[in-house]
């Protein structure tokens, strides 16, 4: 498993050596700053998978390092502050941070939203899947099936990655509707068959197998 590198920005020098040590422990490679000019020549020298950033701190406070940050890259940001105001987490928020937690906190609750965070991030990060010889790239949001390159309307796409995700699985009409039109279904709306019929036409090409099967009365499922 591939170890994630975490960037402490924080000028009090007991936070950032008691979280040096514990994310340490925790099995992270941790990189430390002191300031906030610092944090960011550390983020570009070593990008970090997540950073922990305080809010209060001489010269370039916390919210100018987070949009910073933003503006560079979509790094996940946990923020660190001694304020609890609903107006300060809220302005904390609209700077792009992802997370924000109050001192003083608890080690295990810190570590609880860094893999959330850390999660969150994988999920949604490019990736290539394959199925048979069918594969879909999630950063183009393009399929393959052989040497032949596929272009999907975001419906198809959408449709597409919940079945390369779910393989073999037979997957009910309200499970698709809800997951991919983001409501759940009801009614006798045929826009389900629609599409389905939109992608086989695409990937069969009208002489490859099928890999998207109806499975009468349950739903469809990908399978060779």
């Amino acid at each position: 498993m591939t170890q994630h590198r975490i960037l402490v920005i924080d000028d009090d020098p007991a936070v950032t050596d008691f979280l040096r040590r514990g994310l340490s422990y925790e099995g992270y490679a941790v990189d430390v700053a002191s300031g906030g000019r610092a944090g960011l020549d550390l983020a570009r020298e070593q990008p970090p998978d997540l950073v922990v950033l305080d809010v209060m701190m001489p010269g370039m406070d916390g919210m100018e390092v987070c949009q910073r940050l933003k503006a560079g890259g979509n790094v996940p940001v946990l923020m660190l502050t001694a304020k609890d105001a609903v107006s300060d987490r809220v302005r904390g928020l609209e700077t792009g941070a992802d997370d924000y937690l109050v001192k003083p906190f608890a080690f295990e609750e810190l570590v609880a939203r860094i893999h959330t965070l850390l999660r969150r991030r994988e999920a949604t990060a490019p990736e290539v899947l394959r199925y048979a010889d069918l594969e879909l790239d999630t950063g183009s949001r393009t399929a393959r099936r052989g040497d032949r390159e596929i272009h999907l309307s975001t419906t198809e796409f959408k449709l597409l990655h919940l079945f390369m995700r779910h393989p073999g699985q037979v997957l009910t009409r309200s499970q698709i509707m809800d997951r991919v039109w983001e409501y759940e279904f009801e009614g006798e709306s045929n826009i389900l068959e629609v599409y389905v019929r939109y992608l086989r036409n695409k990937l069969e090409d009208g002489v490859e197998p099928r890999l998207i099967h109806t499975m009468r009365g349950s739903g469809y499922v990908l399978r060779e």
